[in-house]
């Protein structure tokens, strides 16, 4: 991806072990590819072909380390300046104070990491890769390390300083709600390989194949069959329901066709069995019961039966308010466009 992509950060995304980290190794020129081109811009960095190969510090990079990489025996303002190399003492000093003022860090520059918060050496660590002002930022799984509030903190706060700094960045992470909260750009990685990419938005909602549906979290996949399309709507034989959902000639809606619908919970509405139907545009109208409850923070994972297995997320708050216990009888709306279909064997 070139610097002309408005400094959208862009996310490599994939369990562990399918290659994220080692192709952000490879932009930073801390590993050498096999074979294949890496350019930035108009700049080519590595080239097999024509054995090119341009060292990491002639490629300006900021690196952000999974174990932010702090030499325990430097203080903080320290630590930073250790990423600056030789510069004229006032130009180091001024790059500091500037540095430190946006990571809310200049009351911390005479501490030494062990006297830091994880969040605080996060911001340490990422204050080193940006001083050097960097023309590409990378970010090793930069919340790892942090406890769950800290991380839910420092991700909003992560995201500003991206927008704010307006730098070219590629940050690695495993967790959805990371790559969804920082991420304008997506690429799904598996196996060594690349599976799709795109807008955030579009990878998430519309996975090419049954690969990265399971890789992005979909949380009801089920085989189904196309009996009827009409009207721009397919109908979906899913067991003993039918279900509607959009069809495109990109997405194989024709009848007869056996594909895979792929829903997420988020997009699932819950209402009370016997409730007075409220103003919906929602074309699934699903009767099933609850068989578990998972409180997951402020939001509940439910897992349903509606002649197929479905799951739901809703707030604790509603949760609460529609008294939900197992076993009960509850109705499942679905929009037609909530309804992704992959063609059957386009994946494992």
């Amino acid at each position: 991806r070139g610097a002309g992509h408005a400094y959208s950060p862009t996310v490599l995304f994939g369990p562990s072990g399918s290659g994220k980290s080692t192709a952000l190794r490879c932009l930073a020129g801390l590993e050498r590819p096999d074979r294949g081109m890496i350019r930035f811009g108009d700049e080519v960095w590595f080239d097999s072909a024509r054995r090119i190969f341009l060292p990491p510090q002639r490629r300006r990079i900021g690196y952000l380390f999974q174990d932010y990489a702090l030499f325990p025996h430097l203080r903080v303002a320290q630590n930073i300046a250790y990423g600056l190399g030789k510069i004229p003492a006032a130009e180091r000093r001024e790059r500091i104070e500037e540095i430190t003022a946006l990571l809310e860090l200049s009351d911390l520059a005479d501490r030494y990491p062990k006297q830091l918060s994880g969040g605080q050496q996060q911001r340490v660590a990422l204050a080193r890769a940006l001083v050097c002002r960097p023309r590409l930022l990378l970010l090793d799984e930069p919340l790892s390390a942090l406890d769950g509030p800290t991380r839910e903190h420092l991700r909003r706060q992560l995201r500003h300083w991206l927008v704010k700094l307006r730098i070219a960045t590629i940050l690695v992470t495993h967790d959805r709600l990371e790559a969804i909260a920082l991420g304008d750009h997506i690429v799904i990685f598996e196996a060594g390989r690349v599976r799709q990419s795109g807008s955030v938005q579009q990878v998430f909602s519309a996975p090419v194949d049954l690969a990265v549906a399971r890789i992005v979290g979909v949380d009801t996949i089920e085989r189904g069959k196309v009996v009827r399309v009409s009207d721009g709507l397919a109908t979906i034989q899913v067991g003993p329901k039918k279900l509607i959902a959009l069809a495109s000639s990109s997405n194989h809606g024709e009848p007869g066709d056996e594909v895979y619908i792929c829903i997420h919970a988020e997009d699932v509405v819950l209402e009370q069995s016997g409730a007075i139907p409220p103003q919906s545009s929602a074309r699934n109208r699903l009767l099933g019961h609850v068989q578990s409850l998972d409180r997951e923070g402020p939001l509940v994972r439910i897992s349903l039966r509606c002649g197929f297995p479905l799951k739901a997320l809703v707030t604790y708050q509603a949760c609460q308010n529609m008294k939900l216990r197992e076993g009960d009888e509850i109705v499942a709306l679905i929009k037609a466009q909530a309804i992704h279909l992959i063609p059957r064997g386009s994946s494992r």
